[in-house]
């Protein structure tokens, strides 16, 4: 049985240890002992462990015994962990979304002899993973994904709820987005192209800019249009807008009185965090549609469109964000422990896709779980 290391108990974070735990030793560590107590209370198999990850010499003895890391930090905190985890000689299934381009660390992950599967959540991920299976089938032309996580209940003005710290999701709404047109990278303001596109059991929902192609951009250069946009309920694009454009997400500090320094992010965040907090057993949905398009080897035209629409699982009492999201990363760190995956080095999901074998397993594991893809073939 491996001694599996899963960093971060978070939402996310805890759901990935407690899937592991029911064939693994796993220990878990997290900064905040609150997040560890919950997290076992849940899943009494677990090892807890309080560790800050910014302490490089705690790092390194945390995963020192470890026969695999999970790191579920905050994008803040993800590239340097996932560098120490590196240096450490430690293979890694990574889901932190990190403003850095982790493939700067693939030469350091060969050099350590190291797999290191980054951005391997629902999206990116699982996009990635779906893109990654189809272009060695067809030539692929379009890769369109739109994905978000919702609350069950909209409640104004946000009608939202992070599963993520609201720093990383104002990160979201504040990078640049980048995307594909005809064979051109084009580079836009995030929230804009905002669109109304029907989701069947989600309603209609608004799609709207956001830098997710990620490794896409340099593993894929050959697909003419690629893009990817975030799913909110309509209006919500407008209110961030609003906030974006009086200054509340600047970073740069605000002298307040004599005394206190302090930038309108880290304010705009406090003041988030309880309103787009998910309440214990708080409902809510993720929703996912991927569409390729392109020719099969005879050039006859191709159009598959993948949906996904999962809801927090009241026996589990797991949020849908972290199933979608967990199961992601526990089957592609099945994957690697099973001796299906051995290629060394930084590996975006969609070098996970390419292999029938290991899309299969990837996909059948989530489904063992009650995440499932509908694929339709909209081809004429």
């Amino acid at each position: 049985m491996k001694k599996i290391a899963v960093i971060g108990a978070g939402m996310v974070g805890s759901a990935i240890a407690g899937d592991l735990a029911e064939k693994n030793r796993v220990i878990l560590a997290d900064i905040n002992l609150k997040a560890l107590v919950k997290a076992k209370s849940k899943s009494p198999a677990l090892t807890t462990a309080q560790l800050d990850v910014s302490d490089s010499k705690s790092l390194k003895e945390f995963i020192r015994d470890a026969g695999l890391v999970i790191s579920a930090v905050p994008g803040h905190l993800g590239f340097g962990t996932l560098r120490t985890i590196i240096n450490e000689g430690k293979d890694v299934v990574d889901i932190s979304f990190t403003p850095e381009n982790p493939l700067d660390l693939n030469e350091l992950a060969l050099k350590n002899d190291v797999t290191a599967i980054i951005d391997c959540g629902v999206a990116p991920g699982m996009d990635n993973i779906l893109l990654g299976y189809h272009n060695e089938r067809m030539n692929v032309t379009d890769f369109i994904c739109m994905v978000g996580g919702l609350p069950k209940v909209r409640k104004w003005p946000f009608a939202y709820k992070a599963p993520f710290s609201p720093a990383d999701v104002i990160e979201e709404y504040t990078r640049p987005a980048r995307y594909v047109e005809n064979g051109t990278l084009v580079i836009r303001e995030p929230l804009t192209d905002a669109e109304l596109i029907e989701f069947g059991h989600a309603g209609t929902l608004e799609a709207f800019n956001t830098d997710g192609l990620r490794t896409l951009i340099k593993t894929m250069p050959h697909i003419p249009n690629m893009k990817e946009k975030t799913l909110r309920y309509p209006g919500h694009a407008e209110y961030i807008r609003v906030l974006k454009s009086s200054g509340f997400f600047n970073s740069k500090k605000v002298r307040f009185g004599k005394n206190m320094e302090l930038s309108p992010l880290e304010f705009t965040s406090a003041i988030l965090f309880d309103e787009w907090k998910l309440d214990e057993g708080e409902e809510e949905i993720t929703v996912m549609r991927v569409i390729i398009k392109g020719t099969d080897k005879n050039k006859n035209p191709m159009s598959l469109t993948y949906d996904l629409y999962d809801e927090y699982c009241s026996i589990t009492n797991v949020s849908s964000m972290a199933r979608t999201t967990g199961y992601t990363a526990t089957a592609a760190a099945n994957l690697l422990m099973d001796g299906l995956f051995q290629e060394k080095g930084v590996i975006p999901p969609e070098y996970l896709g390419k292999d029938q074998k290991c899309f299969d397993y990837l996909m059948n594991y989530q489904i063992e779980r009650g995440v499932e893809y509908r694929i339709t073939n909209n081809a004429p």
